[in-house]
């Protein structure tokens, strides 16, 4: 009884250190796979959604195989431990697939990877959006600054040179004074008179009084004119009547003046020939 006793005194630190030996110094196989799906990293939010299954590989299946060395027996002192307490220290040991089998299979996409996907895909239709508005106002602020100088630079080139000697504003009163004085002739006329004679007047008396001015007006209408040709042919058919009506016009003119002239000159040699044979 007391050697019963005595045995298991000694036996129970030696079956703990067999125990604690087998475990440290038991064969084990080093897996260096990529984690599993609940330790995958992040994935950047502009990733394009066709590679998420090539970007996250799934993780190797293990089978469950033994190895060849736990094939090995165990020491003598490990077959006294419990199967149960073994089971539950030792854990299982798997093997992975080959390499080309590894890469050729792939996982879907998870929810949260989708997810991502479609917010990126919003940001990104969102920033074209604002990027075609930013485009569409400067190009519209572009056009109204081009306008503005375009207005401004014809208005200066408008202006008579220093050099003419021309001044603007007396001349624009003596215009403005010849239309009034059109309109009240014209006052108790038909419509036409009442609409035209004023114009007339205006325009004459610009001419007559600021002639510069006038011709550079008429130079910038006319550019205008060239865009539509109809008006342009118009404009230039009334122009030649107007130059062919006053070429006729003068060459009557010193027909007449000649013929006057002439009637004049016979008038006073007949008058003067009257005088002599008075004498």
């Amino acid at each position: 009884m007391a050697a019963r006793v005595l045995f298991q005194r000694r036996a129970a630190p030696l079956t703990a250190a067999v125990l604690v030996g087998s475990i440290a110094f038991y064969p084990r196989v080093a897996l260096a796979e990529a984690p599993g799906s609940n330790h995958s990293s992040r994935k950047p939010i502009y990733d394009d959604v066709e590679g998420l299954e090539s970007a996250f590989p799934s993780a190797p299946k293990p089978t469950a195989t033994t190895p060849p060395a736990a094939q090995t027996p165990a020491p003598a002192a490990a077959a006294a431990v419990p199967s149960s307490v073994a089971e539950a220290i030792v854990p299982s040991l798997a093997t992975t697939t080959p390499s080309s089998e590894l890469t050729a299979r792939h996982r879907a996409p998870t929810p949260t990877e989708r997810l991502a996907a479609q917010i990126r895909r919003g940001r990104l239709f969102l920033y074209e959006q604002a990027c075609a508005a930013e485009d569409s106002v400067n190009v519209s602020m572009a056009r109204a600054f081009a306008l503005e100088q375009s207005f401004t630079s014809t208005i200066a080139s408008l202006a008579p040179p220093r050099e003419s000697g021309e001044k603007l504003m007396p001349g624009a009163v003596y215009v403005l004074v010849a239309g009034m004085a059109g309109s009240i002739v014209a006052r108790n006329r038909n419509v036409l008179l009442r609409g035209s004679l004023p114009l007339a007047l205006g325009v004459g008396a610009a001419w007559v009084v600021v002639p510069v001015t006038m011709r550079n007006v008429s130079e910038l209408l006319w550019t205008y004119e060239q865009k539509v040709p109809a008006v342009a042919d118009a404009h230039l058919r009334t122009r030649e009547g107007i130059e062919q009506g006053w070429s006729f016009a003068r060459v009557h003119a010193n027909l007449a003046v000649r013929k006057i002239e002439e009637s004049v000159t016979d008038a006073r040699q007949t008058v003067e020939g009257w005088v002599r044979k008075g004498k």
